[in-house]
């Protein structure tokens, strides 16, 4: 089997996106990011399977594809829950109390960092700012930003979250 057999893997649809990226740049492996982001957005992370199918699609080995997801957070090389929430650990959320918000979190999600909830709805995943300093401490429930947060407004903030979908 060669590289180019697994494309397959991919939809017309990704790869119909993944090319569309690939004709604005000059070079193909330039599109990296950009691939992985479009799968990721179709099937809510990046399998091996998918990731050797980029890797082929943009001309690339699937090592140096995988060295570029693994060093952005926001690529997700294993399943991950309904809701992904960015928990900002940076000094100054820190500063703020938000190792204690973090533990409350973790105690009403039954989870820490890296796990995903029993019941698939978040999957909890430090980050090291979410460029929100002045509003510490700070984290994302999908595209939502929450600031100023405290231990108290955390259950009140999930029930919102969970309806809010």
């Amino acid at each position: 089997m060669t590289d180019l057999d697994v494309i397959p893997t991919l939809s017309p649809e990704e790869i119909a996106e993944i090319e569309h990226e690939v004709a604005l740049i000059p070079r193909r492996d330039s599109a990296a990011i950009d691939a992985l982001m479009i799968v990721q957005r179709h099937r809510g992370w990046v399998s091996d399977s998918s990731l050797k199918a980029i890797a082929a699609l943009l001309e690339m080995s699937p090592e140096e594809l995988d060295g570029i997801a693994t060093f952005y957070n926001l690529i997700y090389r294993q399943p991950v829950g309904e809701q992904v929430i960015l928990f900002c650990d940076s000094v100054s959320c820190w500063l703020r109390n938000g190792d204690g918000v973090k533990e409350k979190l973790s105690e009403l999600l039954g989870i820490d960092y890296g796990q995903t909830t029993a019941d698939g709805r978040y999957t909890l995943i430090p980050v090291p700012c979410l460029g929100a300093c002045d509003r510490a401490p700070v984290m994302m429930v999908g595209d939502d930003l929450h600031t100023h947060l405290d231990d108290c407004d955390l259950a009140s903030l999930l029930t919102c979250e969970a309806n809010h979908d």
